[in-house]
């Protein structure tokens, strides 16, 4: 089967780019053509909250991708249209995460499927985003027209959708496991490399940093004097796309501010092991969500999760067997990782992730999509 998959990948760095790359090579290693089709501007620079939007490290020397698609140019999105329609590809995966992306995918789409061969099937990850405005339920239909059929990595979108189509076939399909983000370490050595004493107990807020995401929450629940006469240290690991004072306020008056230790930049891919190795527990405090790959991160490095019940984030992680699932509030977070200090039960939560990993499996998100153009 030919396929391309049109989505952020090299030089555009962060989680998406790894997961498509990732969902490419597993196409490929079951005998599939597939190409990346990715962004030559994915954001204007004045919409772009972070840094920079390219990776820094050597593009993957296994896998076709080009930078093709503007999301602001519509003659771009004519002629990239037009090209797919030549090509034929018999399946075209869009990644849909935004509204701002419907007006170029949904072109794009449209165009190529005027060959009658190629079938439009796109990633969902949010079909509803996190903040909302007025235009995002006519962006929304105006890019699920142009789709045959849907992939979702949660029940939580995959209801969503129903506002937009109720009709055409689509698939639930649960992230997979991130699996390239380097081997697991020992605590001592990823410790040792991060300059970090081992005898201490790590809780780890990974990821960029977004209000939705609730950084403010694990900062309050840290500071509860609970955590006074325990060995442990907050990890911060991500790259503010917010305004950071409001955060940066908190942790200058924290009563525990000498155990914060924040690492306010993007963490490229062959150090993401070094966090996870290093870090006892990943804290999720998120007031709103849908899925996680964070989640599927800690999953793969078998560290327990203490995640908030919002959305569909805590559906892949059972109360209690992977971690705990816990209310959005500073409290109940705050109850939660003292819980999980207090008593030990991490051997238990280990030996349950080992058998979680089994289920979330890259093959599986592939058989989605042949599933789909069969029926």
């Amino acid at each position: 089967m030919q396929v391309i998959l049109a989505g952020p990948a090299h030089p555009l760095r962060g989680g998406l780019a790894a997961f498509n790359e990732r969902l490419a090579r597993e196409f490929k290693s079951q005998g599939h053509d597939i190409r990346l089709w990715s962004f030559s501007l994915q954001y204007p620079s004045f919409l772009f909250p972070g840094k920079t939007q390219f990776s820094s490290s050597p593009a993957p020397q296994d896998l076709v991708i080009e930078s093709v698609i503007n999301s602001v140019n519509p003659m771009n999105w004519i002629r990239v249209g037009l090209k797919l329609r030549q090509l034929k590809p018999d399946l075209l995966i869009l990644r849909y995460w935004i509204p701002f992306m419907a007006p170029s995918l949904g072109t794009i789409a449209r165009i190529a499927r005027t060959n009658r061969h190629t079938r439009v099937i796109p990633i969902i990850d949010n079909i509803l985003p996190h903040e909302r405005h007025w235009f995002d339920t006519p962006l929304g239909r105006y890019f699920t027209g142009s789709c045959d059929a849907f992939v979702t990595m949660s029940k939580e979108v995959m209801k969503d959708l129903e506002q937009f189509d109720q009709k055409k076939p689509r698939n639930y399909c649960p992230h997979p496991l991130y699996d390239n983000y380097g081997q697991i370490l020992s605590k001592e050595k990823a410790c040792h490399l991060l300059g970090l004493d081992p005898e201490w107990t790590y809780l780890l807020f990974f990821g960029f940093i977004r209000e939705y995401k609730g950084l403010d929450l694990l900062l309050h629940a840290f500071a509860h004097q609970g955590f006074a006469d325990k060995k442990v240290k907050l990890l911060i690991a991500g790259e503010f796309y917010t305004n950071p004072e409001p955060y940066l306020k908190i942790i200058e008056s924290h009563p525990f501010k000498d155990r914060i230790l924040l690492y306010d930049r993007f963490i490229a891919d062959n150090e993401v092991n070094l966090y996870f190795s290093a870090t006892d527990l990943v804290v999720q405090p998120y007031k709103s969500a849908t899925q996680s790959g964070v989640s599927q991160i800690a999953v793969y490095f078998e560290k327990p999760i203490v995640l908030t019940d919002v959305g569909g984030l805590a559906e892949q992680i059972p109360d209690g067997i992977a971690g705990r699932v816990t209310k959005p509030s500073a409290d109940s977070i705050a109850v939660a990782m003292m819980e999980f200090i207090d008593v030990n039960r991490r051997e238990e939560y280990m030996n349950n992730l080992r058998q979680l990993k089994q289920q979330y499996s890259w093959s599986r998100m592939v058989e989605s999509f042949e599933t789909l153009i069969r029926n």
